[in-house]
């Protein structure tokens, strides 16, 4: 006789364990760069696999250094959510409501335009910022940074655009509000999930920026975290402690994010309904 079938519960359990498993295995590298954080004093083949102790020097000490830098880094991010959004939203509208001759062609063009490699456009801002001023400025830094979030924007929200009925925007046009005002008092708000999904994206592209902010400084005067840790480990490579509280202090920011925006992330993503 053939064997029987596992049993649901197994299968459960089975499924439970296996995702566990791969859960583990994608936590270990945090929880060795906290690991080691915690142990400031260890070099990286004296760390133990459990801190005997909560040593927060290593924490103040990265505070201390690259407390600016995350500030900084939180600046652009911001600045360049906000530009990347600006730009976005309007033309992710444009493209799904106005059925226009090459409007696919267009889509996928700026799909495309995401395979560019950074090194290329770095290279190719730097010229042109040195005639416009913009080296070594945030507002520059903010400008190059939503670049990386402007066409995985607009793709994202032209998606969820798309789905808004089409009546909704006639009643408000026959109620008198214009085009502007419609897109702002009505699409805006009906969109505020992928709104939120593409801003949070364009934030964590901004924040993990490290090209831009080596090519496009020549100087200490905007140093964001990646290109402060990256000068950091030069500085201090005997002291991994500090290095490794300076990567965990830069990494709460995006995580904390994540965690508060994962319900809009998942209805952004998947195109949402209209209530």
């Amino acid at each position: 006789m053939a064997p029987h079938p596992p049993t649901t519960a197994k299968r459960r359990w089975g499924s439970i364990v296996t995702g566990v498993l791969i859960l583990c295995v994608m936590l270990f590298p945090l929880y060795w760069m906290l690991n080691t954080a915690l142990q400031p004093g260890s070099g990286l083949l004296e760390v133990a696999p459990v801190p005997g102790s909560l040593d927060l020097s290593g924490f103040s000490k990265a505070l201390g250094d690259q407390g600016g830098h995350l500030l900084t880094s939180l600046v652009v991010a911001l600045g360049a959510v906000v530009v990347c959004l600006t730009i976005a939203a309007p033309a992710a509208y444009g493209l799904a409501r106005f059925r226009l001759r090459g409007t696919r062609t267009l889509v996928f063009g700026t799909l495309i335009t995401q395979m560019v490699p950074g090194i290329v456009i770095a290279n190719a801002l730097y010229t042109s910022y040195v005639d416009l001023g913009l080296v070594n400025s945030y507002f520059g830094l903010m400008l190059a940074d939503a670049s990386l979030g402007i066409p995985f924007s607009i793709v994202l929200m032209r998606s969820f655009m798309v789905s808004i009925p089409g009546e909704v925007i006639e009643a408000a046009q026959l109620d008198g509000a214009g085009p502007v005002r419609t897109f702002l008092r009505v699409v805006v708000p009906m969109s505020r999930n992928s709104l939120i999904t593409a801003g949070l994206f364009a934030f964590l592209f901004a924040w993990s920026d490290f090209m831009f902010a080596l090519t496009l400084n020549t100087t200490d005067d905007v140093k964001p975290v990646t290109l402060g840790i990256y000068q950091y480990i030069g500085a201090h490579v005997g002291d991994w402690g500090s290095v490794m509280a300076a990567s965990v202090l830069s990494a709460v920011p995006a995580a904390i994010l994540l965690v508060v925006a994962q319900k809009y992330i998942a209805a952004g993503i998947t195109g949402g309904s209209v209530k």
